[in-house]
């Protein structure tokens, strides 16, 4: 897909520059629903597009009617990613068998028999996570789109951080707070050092988590540094918290983390769509 230099972000009325790959993004969750896109047209403009999901039916019942009713689904598109947000393992690149991946999903997930078993090679990382999508959802977005890519909402977000982790000498252990969970990780050069989710919405479940992984790493309280970032629960009170055991806890701020990015001003935009949108 060609790049374009001359683009725009469309919020509102508001139109701002930046740099992009032409696509459409579906970003699905167990419970929330976007859509984000760069348009072509006279002046190329960018859209997010959260969408209001029905509790009582599927997602993809929930898709079907997302493609009734919402605009930026009935224009042509020629390549469609959709960010998977599902339960995730990570495998040695150097002992991945595809003919394997689904006896060992469903060995370490035993709630996904009926989903069909993704995969996204991380080679920065000498890992390839495997991760799952419900059968009919998939057939729903694939009938309707002829070129459909797949990734998870933590690819990006790894391959951000991993790169960040070189800078400065101490270890750093990373928190990324999405969809009332939090993963958290951390790296030993070109591999993973630790990585597990949690769930939780609540900044004291989230403080116990991220320092019981702290002790567990054996990481040192007053040279290491820990970032979070996300959608952070009770901001201001979890990084106090944080702060009163760890001298260097911090918040990721999007807007100076990318350079006052204008795609870092559009309200509600997830992290890992920041990062997917502008590491390209």
């Amino acid at each position: 897909m060609q790049e374009t230099d001359n683009s725009n972000i469309q919020e509102g009325a508001r139109v701002i520059t930046m740099n992009h790959r032409t696509r459409l993004v579906i970003r699905i969750s167990k419970q929330s629903l976007s859509f984000a896109a760069v348009q072509p047209s006279a002046e190329t403009t960018f859209s997010f597009e959260p969408y209001t999901v029905k509790s009582g039916i599927s997602m993809a019942a929930n898709i079907r009617e997302a493609f009734r009713n919402v605009d930026l689904l009935a224009k042509q598109w020629d390549r469609v990613m959709v960010v998977a947000d599902t339960e995730v393992l990570l495998v040695p690149i150097d002992e991945y068998q595809q003919e394997d991946q689904e006896t060992l999903y469903h060995h370490a997930f035993t709630h996904h028999q009926g989903d069909k078993i993704l995969s996204t090679v991380l080679p920065s990382l000498s890992a390839v996570m495997l991760y799952s999508m419900n059968k009919d959802l998939l057939q729903v977005i694939e009938d309707h789109f002829p070129d459909v890519r797949y990734t998870h909402v933590c690819a990006s977000v790894w391959q951000h951080f991993h790169r960040r982790s070189f800078t400065g000498m101490n270890r750093k252990l990373y928190g990324y707070f999405h969809d009332k969970k939090v993963d958290i990780f951390a790296f030993t050069q070109n591999r993973f050092r630790f990585y597990n989710r949690y769930d939780t919405n609540n900044p004291q479940d989230a403080v116990y988590f991220l320092l019981y992984v702290w002790k567990q790493l054996g990481m040192d309280q007053q040279k290491d540094e820990l970032y979070i970032s996300g959608q952070l629960p009770e901001e201001q009170t979890l990084i106090e918290n944080l702060q009163k055991y760890l001298r260097k806890a911090y918040t990721v701020n999007p807007s100076a983390e990318f350079n006052r990015a204008p795609l870092t001003q559009i309200k509600g935009m997830p992290y890992d769509l920041i990062t997917l949108f502008l590491n390209r």
